[in-house]
């Protein structure tokens, strides 16, 4: 077990960093979150906010905008940021250190659609209420991200 543990953190890091989060739009007086289904790395459907990494010079704010447009088809406005997360996996020759930033944004245009994807990860996307939305996400850290939301649109913070 020692010898597996060490071997762990001899293993070479790499940084990477992501931005997405929850974009809103309302229909019948309803707010609605734009999440998406993707496989998770044992091949199982999870659904999550939508986020993917940073290219080029992006900002996390300009990557977080064209991931959710790429992986809901929603065009979103960036209105403030959320949370910064952080989390540890591995790979079979690597350690990734993961920093995701999540934004709130205001959906503008589009429709709900994973067809603009070029990565292919989405498998779906729906609008979901955002008083039910929690329960259908698979990641505890995006549920307290959608608590905060929902706190902050209610005026609670």
């Amino acid at each position: 077990m020692h010898q597996a543990s060490a071997r762990r953190h001899s293993l070479p890091v790499v940084n990477e960093t992501s931005a997405g989060g929850i974009v809103i739009g309302v229909r019948g007086g309803k707010a609605y979150v734009a999440v998406i289904a993707r496989r998770n790395r044992g091949g199982r459907l999870e659904w999550c906010l939508p986020k993917g990494h940073l290219e080029g010079n992006e900002t996390p704010e300009e990557a977080a905008v064209r991931e959710i447009a790429e992986e809901t088809g929603i065009t979103g406005r960036v209105l403030m940021h959320l949370a910064t997360i952080d989390y540890w996996f591995s790979g079979t020759n690597h350690r990734v250190h993961k920093v995701v930033h999540h934004f709130l944004l205001e959906g503008i245009t589009g429709h709900i659609t994973v067809d603009n994807d070029p990565d292919h990860e989405a498998e779906k996307a729906e609008w979901v209420r955002l008083d039910r939305v929690a329960s259908r996400l698979a990641y505890p850290n995006e549920r307290r991200i959608v608590a905060s939301a929902r706190a902050i649109l209610a005026g609670e913070e």
